[in-house]
């Protein structure tokens, strides 16, 4: 085991509890502290996760090893959510959003998912027709939502999105849109507009043929929970900024 890695471990294990039965283990993530939105005020909460395995160990490194090759996010069903005459309006408006479940549910300022989905979804009405797919499988960038509250320890120790999830043995962004858009192509012929501030999802469309007739950039709710996050999108992850600069300026 490298130095690098060592340190990783060191960081997660204090935060990793084995609850134990007769027949398998429960291993609980946790706390982390996770700024919730509630009634227009900052309330910290702290954050559990918790993940069922048949393996019972105080190795928390052989857990963490696998995480990679478990595919915990494969274990979860996408839906979408259509407005209008989606099938034969000329102009139609989509978004590709992934499942958040901090920031759809609990409201975390964290990232900016939350406000992503709900701006969406007004966009999508006040356009007059569009589609929201809601990717379940796309949690943390496709590493799980267990494996995503690993990373949230980690950022919680200075790493950033990007280290974090390439120092629990994940690609930067392990997401696939092809189900999706086979959903799409099934759903609407004509050409659409991406909602998005992500190239890969907009090469994802025009990859497969899809008629994509431009972008409709989507940044917003810039706080000191999520400035980082939104910064290392743009610097790490090659997001599309507002105006060509930074979505805080």
């Amino acid at each position: 085991m490298s130095v690098l890695q060592e340190k990783v471990i060191s960081i997660l294990e204090k935060k990793i509890k084995l609850i134990k039965s007769d027949k398998d283990a429960l291993y609980l993530v946790g706390p982390i502290q996770l700024p919730v939105s509630l009634d227009g005020e900052t309330v910290t909460f702290q954050w559990y996760c918790w993940l069922q395995c048949e393996e019972v160990t105080n190795h928390f490194e052989r857990i963490i090893e696998k995480l990679s090759s478990v595919n915990l996010a494969e274990m979860q069903q996408s839906s979408v959510l259509v407005y209008g005459d989606f099938a034969s309006n000329e102009e139609a408006l989509i978004r590709m959003h992934s499942i958040c479940h901090t920031g759809d549910i609990f409201g975390s300022q964290r990232c900016d998912c939350g406000f992503q989905l709900e701006q969406s979804l007004k966009m999508i009405v006040e356009h007059g027709t569009g589609a929201l797919f809601y990717l379940a499988n796309h949690e943390g960038r496709g590493i799980g939502l267990f494996s995503k509250a690993m990373a949230y320890v980690l950022q919680e120790n200075g790493y950033d999105t990007v280290e974090a999830n390439l120092n629990l043995g994940f690609v930067d962004d392990a997401r696939n849109y092809g189900d999706a858009i086979r959903i799409l192509k099934s759903l609407r012929s004509k050409p659409v507009m991406l909602i998005t501030n992500n190239p890969k999802k907009l090469d994802a469309l025009r990859s497969s043929g899809m008629d994509l007739s431009g972008r409709v950039p989507l940044w917003g709710n810039v706080s000191e929970f999520n400035e980082k996050y939104l910064q290392t999108k743009i610097n790490r992850s090659g997001h599309l900024a507002a105006s060509g600069s930074c979505p805080n300026d």
